[in-house]
Formats: C-alpha cells, structure tokens, sequence
C-alpha cells in the first residue's frame, strides 16, 4: 500500500493543490467588487515575480534582491507605451511640466505595442543575462550575490528618481488611461485584465513545472547543493545560472507590465530595495523550492498586508514584520511545507495502522515531486 499512497501523495502535490488555488482565482469575479478583483489582479502579477524568484532561489540557490528592478523595468516599458497613447500627439504631462519641447528619441520606439511588448520581456532579459554572466564568470555567489543585485536596485531607483524630464521622477509615469484603445477603469477591461494575468500565471507556472522537473531542473538542484561537482561533470554553471536569472528577469518584466495595466501607474517606488526584499518574503512564507507555495505565499502576504492596512493603518506595518517573523519561526519551510510535513505524517500514520502489528512500509515524509528542492540550504 505505501508505494501507491505515495503516487497518489505525489499526484495530489502536482496537481491537486495548484487545482486547489486555481479554482477559487476563476470564480473570484464572480463574487468580488470591481475594486477587490483589481487587488487580487494586482496580488497575481506579485505571484508571478514570486515564481520567478522560486525558480533561482528555491531551485538553483541564488537569493536574488534585485527583483524589484526587474519588476520595474517591465513597468515602465508598458507604462511608455501606455502614457504615449494617452497621449496621443501631445507630449506627455510630465515632460511638458519640465520644460521639454519634443519627445526624446529613445521613447520613439514605445509608440509601437509590439516594441513595448518585446521590451517588457527582453529589456529586463539583456539586463539580467549581462550582469548574471560577469558576476557568475567571477563566481560570485551567497550573500555577495545578493548584495550586488540589491546595489543595482538601488542605484537603478535612484537614477529614475533623478530623471524627471525623462521618467517622471519620484511620481513615475501616472494617469494611464486607455489600454491598447480600451477605457483601463471600464469594468469589462478590468476583468479582462484579470483573466490576462490569471492566464499568465498559469501558463508561467506549468512552464516553471515543466523546467523543475526536466534535466535542466535537476542540473538546478544539482548546482544549488554542489557547484563545483556540477563543473567537474562537465557543466557549465555560469550558463546555467545566467539562464535561469535572466528567465526570472523576463517573468518580473511581464509581471511589472502587468502590474502597471492593473494599477495604472509606475513609479520608482516600486523598483526599489524595499519591493525587492518583500518579494523574498512571499517565497519565505509559502515554501521555497515547491512553485505553489510561492503563488500562495505572494497572495497571502500581500492580502494580509492589504487587511492590515485597512483595519490598522497606523500600526499595520509592525503587524506585518511580527507576522513575517512569526511565520519564519514557526514555518521555517512555509506554509507549503508545513502542510507536505503533517500530510505524510497522517499518510504515514494511516499506513501504520492499515499494516497491523506487522508493520508496513515507512513512507518517507520529505517524499513528494518536489521534495529535491526542499532540503537544500
């Protein structure tokens, strides 16, 4: 019995929990207001930088602060677009405010949707694959890793915030109106949003699936708990890890593009170090190295932040640190892994007393499709 209850752990794992959460998302403008679907819109677009982060934190062991940037170049190459088509002939009102007289040339190109939608995904793609490969080639990793993509953020903030005439500044790029022709507050559109984001995170979540549970998934564990046996057989790790931090790049562009749709604005706010760390808590709180957790540790944390700030607005933000340090205290895997953990004991118990006095198979409670990835550091 213990090898099919096992199958049958796995088979609920893989399918079952993503199941699980995707069908509540469906229903959901069924039952919300137009301005709670908008949050949850906006929580999804969290999600996907989440299984992003999953992707090389989770698997590959690169604890990334920098995606913030990322997030917010994918904002602002769909906010360009955006802006100018709100626009129409006249020169955005943050430009004129700063006494420009024309458009500069590199927003020329942003009139285009097809150039915005291949920028949301290539700009922060280049970025990403540029500095991964100078930073892996001289084997930086661990904390200096981190601090690296964290000062990138940091001085990409910075430098919007300086560029008024260009980027708006400190307000960002606002008052986004129309989305390829279509009124953004109409509610058709905000559902239509919802469903766009809704299928993105499905579509990057079974290609996620896909990549974790191919060879190139295994090379990710492989690399993350031993590096340097990775080389010896041959591989090469920086084309690995360059890869796989460029891929999460591309999926917080296409999360920041969407997020500025959802919302209607961007600014540096939103690319800085502050984002960035609180993407790391999603992943924390729902369970590094399982992808479902991910999604649900970026909805869950940000609709606790969301109550908090509602019911509490001048104390949400201690709420919300001693509810991050509490779930890691009491979670250290996360709500994923604190409900992987109690289910093979229940299976395992059941499977005990199924036995009788003779004893059955002992299942292995780290058993499951992505238990690899769940012991590493």
């Amino acid at each position: 019995m213990a090898p099919r209850d096992s199958a049958l752990r796995n088979f609920v794992w893989t399918w079952g929990a993503p199941l699980a959460v995707a069908l509540p998302l469906l229903v959901a403008p069924l039952v919300l207001s137009d301005f709670r679907l908008n949050l949850l819109g906006k929580f999804l677009t969290y999600a996907i930088v989440a299984l992003g982060l999953d992707l090389i934190w989770g698997y590959g062991g690169m604890l990334s602060l920098g995606q913030g940037l990322f997030f917010g170049l994918g904002g602002y190459a769909m906010a360009m677009y955006l802006k100018l088509e709100t626009s129409g002939s006249r020169l955005p009102d943050f430009m004129s405010w700063s006494g420009l007289e024309a458009l500069p040339l590199f927003w020329e190109p942003f009139r285009s949707p097809v150039v915005a939608l291949c920028a949301v995904v290539l700009l922060p793609m280049a970025i990403a694959s540029a500095v991964g490969y100078l930073v892996f080639r001289s084997r930086v990793q661990g904390v200096y890793f981190s601090l690296i993509t964290q000062a990138l953020t940091l001085i990409a903030s910075i430098l919007f915030i300086g560029q008024q005439a260009l980027t708006g500044g400190t307000n960002g790029i606002t008052n986004l109106k129309t989305i390829f022709g279509f009124a953004r507050g109409a509610a058709g559109t905000q559902t239509v949003l919802y469903f766009v984001t809704l299928f993105c995170l499905g579509a990057l979540y079974l290609l996620c699936r896909k990549l974790t549970q191919s060879r190139f998934g295994r090379l990710l564990v492989a690399m993350r708990d031993d590096e340097n046996r990775v080389r010896f057989l041959g591989y090469n790790p920086v084309t690995l890890k360059t890869l796989v931090f460029a891929l999460s790049a591309g999926m917080a562009g296409i999360a920041g593009a969407l997020f500025v749709c959802q919302v209607g604005l961007i600014s540096p706010s939103s690319m800085g170090v502050i984002p960035s760390v609180e993407m790391v808590t999603w992943v924390a709180v729902g369970g590094r190295g399982t992808l479902i957790g991910a999604v649900v540790g970026a909805i869950l944390v940000s609709l606790g932040k969301s109550a908090l700030s509602e019911s509490y607005p001048e104390v949400w933000q201690l709420g919300f640190g001693a509810l991050f340090a509490a779930s890691v205290m009491l979670l250290p895997k996360g709500v994923s892994g604190f409900l992987q953990r109690h289910a093979a004991k229940l299976s395992r118990r059941d499977t005990g007393s199924a036995a009788g006095p003779a004893g059955g198979d002992e299942v292995d409670p780290a058993a499951g499709p992505e238990a690899p990835a769940t012991t590493g550091r």
